[in-house]
């Protein structure tokens, strides 16, 4: 599925606008069957309580868990009615303008906190999902990381303007229970800009990333350090590069993976940016590698192993490049996280990527 550039397009603000002035009847109370609070979790309404459509289509669960979380803004005014009922209106607008202009099956994101610092489900099934653990919802909220990424949307709109505290303290309490759930670390809390061109969620929110990492982590533990990408461009070669290119071939690319970035290479980040509606410079930096990288582990197969093993071999951990994730790549893994202070899991995320690359 895809997702608009939240925060670029006009026409999802006077949209949503539109909606929220309908609809303003059939709101259920707070206690009201359907809302759930796990332990460490706030209460969350679902969509039965806030008066959802049924979805157009059946909504796809997939047997995996999710590997991030990515944060939103709606980009509608930032309204000074707090109350739950505004909230239900909220995800009653945002469901419709999904459902009637995007023709998707149901709404994009997998929850929403209102300005009032209420939490509803968006998708359906996204809240019996995080309630067990091992499934993740396939939503519409990030082109290029739906089926892998928990979508949070915040109410209001944060280009000049932080949100409000409550509705910070309540997005950090829902991120850190979302974590605990999945087995998700804090570091894997991003933006939709990390990912697509858009200014979403407002370069005042995305600048408190940082921040909701760290008070995340302060209440499930861990080392919050978000991954850094090297920026690679045509005329530079080497390993790097090298990884790089097997990546691109994991995604069709149809180039040789040489170590050196020329014409071909920058021609198939371009086509790779525009696929996933990044911004298409042929660059490979930040959004490149966040829509590139994937986690692989102990059984995997194919070039996304290649790349791992090529960089350990040139992290002094010399491992066969046969593209096979097997006992003795876990070991030179594990190995390379504990010398870089990484979680010794045996899993290559992002971040145990990032610092491969150095």
């Amino acid at each position: 599925m895809t997702t608009p550039l939240n925060g670029s397009n006009p026409d999802r603000r006077s949209l949503l606008v539109g909606a929220l002035a309908l609809g303003a009847s059939s709101v259920l109370p707070l206690w009201a069957a359907g809302t759930a609070r796990a332990a460490g979790g706030p209460v969350i309404a679902d969509c039965a309580t806030w008066g959802a459509r049924p979805p157009s289509s059946p909504v796809r669960v997939l047997p995996a868990p999710p590997h991030k979380i990515i944060v939103h803004h709606t980009a509608t005014p930032n309204t000074t009615d707090y109350a739950q009922a505004q909230a239900f209106r909220l995800a009653r607008s945002m469901q419709n303008w999904a459902m009637d202009d995007r023709h998707w099956i149901d709404t994009g994101q997998h929850f929403t906190i209102s300005r009032g610092a209420f939490v509803t489900e968006g998708r359906h099934n996204s809240l019996t999902a995080l309630q067990g653990g091992t499934q993740t919802v396939e939503a519409a909220h990030c082109t290029g990381q739906n089926t892998v990424a928990i979508g949070i949307e915040n109410e209001g709109t944060y280009t000049s303007l932080d949100p409000r505290g409550e509705q910070y303290a309540r997005l950090v309490e829902l991120c850190a229970h979302i974590c605990r759930q999945y087995g998700l670390r804090a570091y894997q809390i991003y933006g939709h800009r990390d990912f697509n061109a858009t200014l979403c969620p407002g370069d005042r929110l995305y600048a408190l990333l940082p921040k909701l990492r760290k008070d995340v982590a302060a209440r499930i533990g861990g080392d919050p350090t978000a991954p850094v990408w090297p920026l690679l461009h045509n005329g530079d070669a080497g390993d790097r590069v090298r990884a790089l290119q097997h990546l691109l071939v994991t995604r069709g690319a149809a180039i040789t993976v040489d170590g050196a970035f020329g014409p071909a290479t920058e021609q198939a980040v371009r086509n790779f940016q525009s696929l996933v509606h990044a911004t298409s410079d042929g660059y490979a930096g930040n959004q490149t590698w966040h829509q590139l990288v994937a986690p692989v582990r102990r059984g995997d197969t194919g070039e996304a192993v290649k790349a791992v093993q090529l960089l350990l071999t040139a992290r002094a951990l010399p491992t066969t490049v046969d593209g096979a994730f097997g006992p003795g790549m876990q070991n030179s893994v594990t190995t390379f996280q504990t010398g870089a202070g990484l979680p010794a899991d045996g899993v290559v995320d992002a971040r145990t990527f990032a610092r491969l690359l150095g």
